[in-house]
């Protein structure tokens, strides 16, 4: 059997393209985030609100840096193409939600966010269940050296997330993302660090 080696040049053109969808979540996020600071007694800030912006920012970051690891396909179909652009569709669309075009019809962000918040959450919740699929792409192999802590903190943010869809309770809200943020930030510098 006759081992294929990747083309970079197959690797490099699917990177732009999901460079382009990632860039312009990125752009809509500090966007949203510029708001505040050039409006600020129009925008008031709601700080659960923010801090998913945040959390969103760090996750956007840290797909780019592992989306690095494609590389190791030896092929990639337009299903896997359709697939992946697909999943970063998924980031532009929550960072729409964050930050929409226009907040006529609501009292301020806050009022938004929880008005929203089934939309917001469950595509969250969509994303941590498509980001399995993403990392098993890159093979068995890659997929077991997370172990089990992986699969069982998509799970438990698939979970949250269905939670958070369905309260309007600000304890909860508050408590999830802030400790959504600490975990991530520990998640990448404990399994992401560096690429190799």
């Amino acid at each position: 059997m006759e081992h294929t080696t990747p083309d970079p040049a197959i690797f490099s053109h699917v990177r732009v393209v999901i460079g382009m969808v990632v860039s312009l979540s990125l752009a809509r996020i500090l966007t949203g985030v510029a708001l505040f600071i050039q409006h600020p007694g129009k925008m008031k800030v709601y700080p659960v609100h923010l801090a998913w912006a945040g959390f969103l920012l760090i996750f956007l970051l840290h797909f780019w840096w592992w989306e690095f690891r494609l590389q190791a396909l030896t092929t990639i179909g337009f299903g896997v193409y359709l697939f992946l652009i697909s999943y970063c569709c998924l980031f532009f669309m929550l960072a729409v939600l964050l930050f929409p075009t226009t907040l006529d019809d609501y009292a301020g962000y806050e009022d938004y966010f929880y008005s929203r918040r089934k939309w917001f959450f469950g595509v969250l919740a969509l994303v941590f269940a498509v980001d399995l699929l993403d990392t098993a792409l890159k093979g068995k192999a890659y997929f077991g050296s997370f172990g089990y802590e992986y699969p069982i903190r998509n799970i438990t943010f698939i979970a949250l997330c269905l939670i958070a869809a369905g309260t309007r309770n600000r304890t909860f809200h508050t408590t999830f993302v802030s400790l959504g943020i600490i975990y991530q930030l520990s998640w990448i510098f404990r399994a992401f660090d560096v690429l190799e």
